[in-house]
């Protein structure tokens, strides 16, 4: 698990930053993920801190980044 602050869902991507100050953008969540937390539409969850755990899914050449959990801080 990582710390991360979600910054917004734009353009089909859930954009997180890191601690590091790394920036990544997910293209898919996990639906349970989804059933807890609205990251497309509820606002109060910008700028949230949380503990993230993802995956990496290579699909040929591209990688596929997934939000596996997220539990808030």
């Amino acid at each position: 698990m990582r710390t991360a602050v979600f910054k917004e869902y734009k353009n089909g991507y859930y954009n997180f930053w890191f601690e590091n100050g790394e920036e990544l953008a997910f293209e898919e969540v996990h639906p349970r993920v989804l059933k807890q937390y609205d990251l497309k539409h509820d606002k109060n969850l910008v700028e949230q801190e949380f503990r993230i755990t993802f995956v990496e899914d290579e699909d040929g050449d591209d990688v596929i980044y997934r939000v596996e959990s997220l539990k808030p801080i």
